[in-house]
């Protein structure tokens, strides 16, 4: 006689998903396999496991993109780093040189270019 199958709540396994736990969370949550989540996944979705993640989790992360946005408007940490990462903005690295920085620059040019000629054979 088989074991009885694993009663797994369809709302709680997609609210898991939604808030982006993994295969073996979901799996520790309801206390089974990670083969047994992946089963339950074919018999009621038809599908696998991994397609109905990419499905519930995408609202998940809609809903994060929305916290962030809405904290960036009061935190300008996050701002700029929402900046950074989806509208390609840098910081800007000034390097100002002065009249003693180019004569360093420019002495650091001639020894290298006379570098490997001993001086004493001049």
């Amino acid at each position: 006689m088989a074991r009885p199958r694993k009663e797994i709540d369809q709302n709680q396994f997609e609210y898991l998903c939604g808030i982006m736990c993994t295969l073996e969370e979901i799996a520790g949550f309801f206390n089974c396999s990670e083969d047994t989540i992946e089963n339950w996944c074919k018999r009621t979705y038809k599908e696998r496991f991994s397609d109905i993640y990419k499905k519930f989790s995408a609202r998940g992360k809609q809903s994060l993109r929305r916290y962030q946005y809405d904290l960036a408007k009061t935190n300008a940490t996050m701002a700029i780093w929402l900046g950074k990462q989806w509208l390609g903005q840098k910081d800007e690295q000034v390097i100002a040189v002065n009249r003693s920085t180019d004569e360093t620059l420019k002495a650091m040019d001639e020894y290298f270019a006379n570098e490997g000629t001993d001086s004493r054979d001049n």
